[in-house]
């Protein structure tokens, strides 16, 4: 969606009335922010929005940017809020051969996430009967339409974050088609997009 760099359009000021629409909208998608919203997005603080081609809305506080979305398309979370929070999103993991693949803006393929590298939602416990270290990947199956953080087999951030197009239960039945649409990556132009 953003290979190209973006050249950020009119920024405005967000009504209070419209920020608060906003904020509730962020808190019904991502509930696990509500502990932090008041750092994310604070009640005194002015929300910005910019407009960026292809009718994609970027949510911004100061320089800052937060949230992303495509016309009426769910709000999405951007890279920097993701690495300041990396635990409160729906996570799946892809192996190191995709990793160069989701970094040139490939569309993220199934067999990324289903092969020995991977990660998807697990609720097999481990022989000490506990969870396993999948299980920091969840252990409930998401649905199509789920927005979902990537991570990288060997990285310590998210290199992506997009919708799934594909739910977790049918990828691990079918190992291959498409994973996610749409998003945003790592080194993409809505990354690189300076709003100083």
């Amino acid at each position: 969606m953003f290979k190209k760099d973006i050249i950020p359009g009119a920024k405005s000021k967000v009504k209070s009335s419209a920020q608060r629409a906003i904020r509730a909208k962020v808190l019904d998608q991502y509930p696990l922010l509500e502990p932090y919203i008041e750092d994310i997005m604070p009640k005194k603080e002015q929300l910005d929005l910019v407009k960026l081609p292809d009718r994609v809305s970027l949510y911004a506080l100061g320089s800052t940017p937060l949230f992303f979305q495509h016309m009426d398309d769910p709000l999405l979370p951007h890279l920097t809020l993701i690495h300041r929070y990396p635990t409160l999103f729906h996570r799946l993991r892809v192996d190191r051969g995709a990793i160069r693949f989701v970094l040139s803006g490939a569309t993220l393929m199934v067999p990324g996430l289903t092969s020995p590298g991977g990660r998807l939602p697990s609720d097999t416990p481990d022989k000490g009967g506990q969870v396993s270290e999948e299980g920091r990947y969840g252990t409930e199956e998401l649905e199509p339409g789920t927005v979902v953080v990537i991570e990288a087999e060997g990285k310590e951030n998210a290199c992506f974050v997009g919708t799934l197009k594909m739910g977790t239960a049918e990828m691990k039945k079918v190992k291959k088609g498409q994973a996610c649409e749409g998003g945003h990556y790592l080194g993409d132009g809505l990354w690189s997009l300076n709003l100083g």
